[in-house]
């Protein structure tokens, strides 16, 4: 793992207290255009080491972001992901819950969007937006739910349900790496003017981004604890800086290259029946097979 990346990571071994994370570049904004020629080799570097995961088919990788409104989730995935080979990549966005998805267990239109071994899915949002917003807006009071469920515990038990569901995905040949991207108030409120200035942006403009930017310290509290309750060295968080877009897509560069390293695919080999068809195939295609010189009799 990069050592610049260990500031942002959690796996367990420390706690997160958010507001001592950093949400800007800091010292590493004299290196901007080094980062960003860096950004670009590893996503050219990924792009190989996604090729021999989707070839040998025996892991898959889930990239789950969460962050507030206007941290940049979009553009991360757009300048971070799009260099990758579309066949072998899943991006989901999910939204607020509808009524079937509610009727289901919270996990279940996750499942659904789970890339098979070999693929690497990106989660816009995720599972935590049942441990986050559910949580500071206390819409679990709501659900249709048998009272035994609805207990005092019921986001710790949640944190230990998403504990044990990454573990499974991780001993079923899947991994789970999730990111938050820390985006500060005052980035944030500048974000928001400009959807509201700019025509090419009125589209990302929700008023009700206001609510839930009125309830901040309620987010601080709901994301510090879902991290520190659900790190682990198997499924890791990230929680990077994100007021410098180009700082935040090249710590992202880095981290799916060094969890691709880590995970080593390789191509497959060619069998042993499938090798002794290639003679036959060159000679079908019109290249000349010279058979081996026979061995004198000892």
């Amino acid at each position: 793992m990069s050592s610049l990346l260990k500031e942002y990571r959690f796996d367990g071994d420390r706690k997160l207290v958010l507001p001592d994370m950093p949400t800007d570049a800091g010292g590493q904004k004299n290196r901007k255009a080094e980062l960003i020629r860096k950004t670009a080799e590893n996503i050219a570097l990924a792009c190989e080491l996604q090729e021999k995961l989707y070839a040998s088919g025996e892991e898959g990788l889930v990239i789950a972001i969460q962050a507030r409104d206007a941290a940049g989730k979009d553009s991360l995935i757009k300048k971070v992901f799009s260099g990758l080979n579309p066949a072998a990549l899943e991006v989901h966005s999910f939204k607020s819950p509808n009524a079937t998805e509610l009727s289901h267990d919270y996990l279940w239109r996750i499942n659904a969007a789970l890339p098979p071994r070999g693929k690497i899915g990106v989660f816009n949002r995720s599972q935590y937006e049942d441990v986050l917003i559910v949580r500071v807006h206390h819409m679990q009071q709501g659900y249709r739910l048998a009272k035994r469920c609805l207990t005092d515990d019921f986001f710790e038990r949640r944190y230990q349900q998403l504990r044990h569901w990454e573990d499974y995905l991780y001993e079923n040949g899947l991994r789970m790496v999730k990111l938050f991207l820390n985006v500060s108030k005052d980035e944030q409120r500048q974000r928001f003017l400009e959807r509201m200035e700019r025509e090419d942006k009125y589209w990302k403009l929700s008023t009700s981004d206001m609510k839930e930017r009125a309830a901040w310290a309620e987010y601080d509290a709901a994301f510090e604890d879902a991290i520190n309750a659900t790190a682990t060295p198997r499924s890791p968080w990230y929680v990077l800086p994100a007021d410098t877009k180009w700082y935040t897509r090249y710590l992202t560069s880095q981290i799916l290259v060094d969890t691709l390293q880590e995970m080593n695919p390789q191509y497959p080999p060619l069998s042993p029946e499938e090798a002794a068809k290639i003679p036959a195939c060159l000679e079908q295609l019109g290249v000349s097979v010279s058979k081996p010189a026979a061995q004198p009799e000892a």
